[in-house]
């Protein structure tokens, strides 16, 4: 029952990427754009989360958009994307199936207590166990000639001044050869 009204609610409402093009941090390399977008609010989380902010719990939901304006088919099957903070290292993505699982320190119920360790009050359901998170995520492994993939990719940052976003791993399909890395900037 409350999962079809989930889906109801989604229906009201639902959430539809933007084009890549009209992004506001965007990239084009070799007639492929990608455009990235931090839902780093409460209020931007809100329009693709419902009522689930991400970023209470540690976890920056990031959209990608894909727009590949090429004549050849995109393979994103070994598709890398890293968030890079300023003066720090790159940081993987968590793949959303993991999302639910994820125990940072801003999650609600945690106590801390001396030398790292703490209290943790058991929930019976993750509050990040909802079905925006699987259902959002970017699941594309191949985009065609003048097709769009989106979804979001998570990462457990927060989102800093100077911010990146770094992409690689794309490939033109069948042929193998791998396309420059996108670089883009957050702010």
């Amino acid at each position: 029952m409350s999962i079809a009204a989930a889906f109801a609610a989604d229906k009201e409402t639902p959430f539809r990427p933007p084009p890549a093009e009209s992004m506001a941090h965007r990239q084009t390399n070799e007639q492929v754009t990608i455009g990235a977008d931090p839902f780093a609010t409460a209020a931007k989380a809100k329009t693709a989360f419902a009522k689930l902010d991400p970023n209470q719990y540690g976890v920056l939901p990031v959209l990608v958009v894909i727009q590949n304006d090429s004549k050849q088919t995109v393979d994103v099957t070994r598709f890398r994307v890293q968030y890079k903070g300023p003066g720090q290292a790159a940081i993987d993505n968590t793949p959303a199936s993991d999302v639910k699982y994820l125990t940072g320190a801003k999650k609600p119920g945690y106590i801390p207590g001396p030398a790292g360790g703490g209290l943790v009050i058991k929930n019976k359901k993750s509050p990040l166990d909802v079905w925006e998170i699987e259902g959002r995520a970017f699941a594309a492994k191949m985009i065609p000639a003048g097709q769009t993939a989106s979804g979001f990719f998570y990462f457990q940052a927060d989102l800093k001044p100077g911010a990146t976003i770094y992409l690689d791993g794309m490939a033109v399909a069948g042929g193998g050869k791998e396309l420059f890395y996108f670089e883009i900037p957050l702010e």
